[in-house]
């Protein structure tokens, strides 16, 4: 069963692109890190595609799952992990492992405390509501273990005209970007959305916005501004 089937994420041409695309190299850097400062462990990757970053990541050393809601996307990161997997003569020391799950990112098949990093990447602006993107960042702090790190790519509201309206009754769900309602925070909202999961930003990558336009020139339709910045999980009572 597909619950996408039918949608754009589901579609081949889709699916085919996201398999075709190269791992974030601030997000590898990042993780690389992370590995080095804990020693490994287990890594959620929140909408993982087509696994252009799950595999990468998995190749690391970090013992990934990752989770989406189209099938076909599923399907395609097991077959890059099949492909991209070295000859057991020369598979690193480190390697770790892939595992997929088909669920959506405000209900994770994942007991609480148990992720040392959770990767964010591209999926919480797909949220249809603020009350959505909440219950995905506690269902994140829920899984997180204390000091768990998290990487967020998510849609900045510079993305958009000053003057576009939010949905009525929403305060960062907006449909003028692609007709679907779709979270874009400030830098500071997305600060205070974290900041009430127990999520805080973490000096080893520091915020900043990717294709951000200079003054007076607006972002098209096809290239949002993006808010890219690791956090740390740090209250042990946020569940």
């Amino acid at each position: 069963m597909d619950p996408l089937a039918g949608s754009p994420w589901s579609a081949p041409r889709t699916v085919a692109g996201f398999a075709s695309s190269a791992p974030n190299q601030a997000l590898m850097r990042w993780a690389a890190g992370e590995l080095r400062r804990t020693g490994g462990g287990h890594l959620i990757d929140l909408g993982c595609g087509a696994g252009r970053n799950a595999v990468p990541l998995a190749q690391l050393g970090w013992q990934v799952l990752g989770i989406d809601l189209s099938r076909p996307m599923l399907e395609a990161a097991v077959q890059h992990a099949v492909t991209a997997r070295p000859d057991a003569a020369v598979r690193p020391p480190q390697s770790g492992r892939f595992d997929v799950a088909l669920a959506p990112m405000d209900g994770l098949p994942v007991r609480d405390a148990s992720c040392n990093v959770i990767v964010a990447h591209g999926i919480w602006n797909l949220a249809r509501s603020g009350t959505e993107f909440q219950r995905a960042v506690r269902e994140a702090a829920r899984v997180a273990r204390r000091g768990a790190g998290l990487f967020v790519f998510t849609f900045s509201r510079r993305t958009l005209p000053a003057d576009a309206d939010p949905v009525a009754g929403e305060s960062f769900v907006f449909t003028q970007f692609s007709g679907q309602p779709q979270c874009f925070l400030t830098e500071e909202q997305l600060r205070l959305e974290l900041a009430a999961a127990g999520f805080f930003p973490d000096s080893a990558l520091p915020a900043r916005e990717l294709n951000r336009p200079a003054a007076g020139v607006l972002t098209t339709a096809g290239a949002p501004v993006i808010h890219e910045a690791a956090f740390r999980f740090a209250e042990a009572d946020v569940r």
